[in-house]
């Protein structure tokens, strides 16, 4: 009889042991990341004006550090990129009213990582782009920088803003952006993680030929969407390719919105 009592008591501090391990792998689960990836060009390191209110720390959202980890997310959001023009050009990036509205509609901390540079083409984002001596490659930087991320939680998006480099070259533009993704994806092991990317300025003269070729990009790569650069005003003048403060704020609400239709049939 004595024997049963303290093999019972085994068995229920065991279950006990047992259920408290669940207990806190799940909350250690709850407490992760959403962890998104923001790549692009200018538009997307982020060149809207920056005001004085934008110095406090952004609720809710945190920043992949050079060091590979969280911080809290202060402007300007692309920062830590590695590949980044200097810290002085770096202003209002569509990434943070991305990130706020992803957090604000699903309660979840979002960590993004933001590694965008300005004057860049699709094709020096390609895989298999060729090395430069004075900086890394940029697909080569997205991956590691990510993987790093994926320590603290799990990959739920990618946005992609690029394009005015392109101008000059548009035709296949639409099947190198599907292949780069498609090699984003299959380095991360990230299935069809959805991918949502933007139109460039409207007001620029060779719109049509890239925003249409960012249209069809949608149609070749799986689980993604594009959204509207229509309403989005300029930071300086026609000849100026980049979005004013306002904006980059409106793309960015724009990316979350189709981030969230793709999210719930992923």
């Amino acid at each position: 009889m004595i024997k049963n009592k303290v093999c019972d008591m085994k068995i229920g501090v065991k279950i006990l042991m047992s259920l408290a391990m669940s207990l806190l792998f799940c909350s250690c689960v709850e407490e992760g990341y959403d962890v998104y990836l923001c790549i692009g060009q200018s538009n997307m390191a982020g060149r809207g004006t920056l005001i004085e209110a934008d110095t406090a720390a952004v609720e809710g959202v945190w920043l992949l550090n050079g060091e590979g980890e969280p911080v809290s997310a202060r402007h300007p959001m692309n920062r830590y990129s590695t590949i980044r023009k200097d810290i002085s050009v770096q202003q209002m990036s569509p990434s943070f009213r991305f990130a706020t509205e992803m957090y604000r509609l699903n309660g979840r901390k979002v960590l993004l990582v933001v590694n965008a540079r300005g004057g860049t083409g699709v094709d020096s984002w390609q895989k298999d782009a060729p090395v430069r001596e004075d900086r890394p490659r940029y697909f080569d930087e997205a991956v590691r920088r990510t993987r790093e991320a994926l320590q603290y939680g799990e990959l739920k998006g990618i946005i992609w803003h690029q394009g005015e480099s392109d101008e000059k070259n548009p035709d296949g533009y639409a099947e190198r952006l599907a292949r780069m993704m498609a090699d984003l994806r299959a380095e991360l092991g990230a299935g069809q993680v959805p991918v949502v990317v933007g139109e460039i300025a409207r007001w620029l003269p060779y719109t049509e030929r890239i925003n249409s070729q960012i249209h069809r990009a949608v149609t070749l790569i799986p689980m993604s969407a594009c959204v509207s650069s229509e309403g989005c005003g300029m930071l300086r003048d026609e000849s100026d390719p980049h979005f004013n403060r306002e904006g980059e704020l409106l793309l960015g609400e724009r990316y979350a919105e189709q981030m969230i239709l793709l999210q719930q049939s992923y």
